[in-house]
């Protein structure tokens, strides 16, 4: 195998074992930050509703705050796990450090052939497939692509890869939904202006 492919392949390596470790860190920081939002929220909600005593605050609001509740309840079931997310995320960073630096190893080698350093990645990525949670919580995805192309250093990776902003690094699924929501707030809002003008007379007071 030529130096090229192999670096390549090293770099594709370490976008799996990366993108893996942000997404169990995802799953964690879900799991232990959203009871916390959901109570905030429902806290402001309830000063809120001590002055702005509205139409819309009665009718709307509470619907929105039981979805929370139920997304609240759903992120409960994970609690057990929480810490195991944690944990695997840091292993997978360890095997992410350590691709990356076979990887600089093999750019700046003059030698041929790198049959240790493929044994070596061969051996990171069994441990990747046996260590990894396959399960993560909803939305995990997202976040985890966030995670991983702005806090994390892939350089190395995208030297390789060359990563493209809507290909690659926003997810297709998260701007389909975000277009749905567009649209189906535009909808609502051309139906029904009137909480609309109400809210903001209520705000401007």
């Amino acid at each position: 195998m030529k130096k090229e492919s192999i670096l390549k392949l090293i770099a594709t390596h370490g976008y799996n074992v990366g993108f893996g470790a942000k997404k169990h860190f995802a799953t964690y920081d879900i799991i232990e930050k959203v009871p916390g939002w959901i109570g905030f929220i429902s806290i402001v909600y309830g000063i809120l509703s001590l002055k702005y005593s509205n139409s819309f605050l009665s009718e709307h609001v509470p619907c929105f705050l039981t979805i929370f509740g139920v997304i609240s309840l759903y992120a409960s079931f994970y609690l057990h796990t929480k810490d195991d997310y944690e944990k695997v995320g840091k292993k997978l960073t360890a095997i992410y450090s350590k691709l990356q630096s076979l990887y600089y190893e093999i750019k700046e080698s003059n030698e041929e052939g790198f049959k240790d350093e493929l044994d070596s990645a061969d051996k990171l990525m069994e441990e990747f497939y046996e260590i990894s949670i396959t399960k993560q919580i909803c939305f995990s995805d997202w976040y985890a692509h966030y995670k991983f192309f702005v806090q994390m250093q892939i350089d190395w990776i995208d030297e390789q890869k060359q990563f493209k902003l809507f290909k690659d690094k926003i997810p297709l699924s998260f701007m389909l939904t975000i277009l749905a929501v567009l649209m189906i707030g535009l909808f609502c809002l051309f139906q029904n202006c009137e909480w609309v003008s109400e809210v903001w007379q209520q705000l401007s007071k």
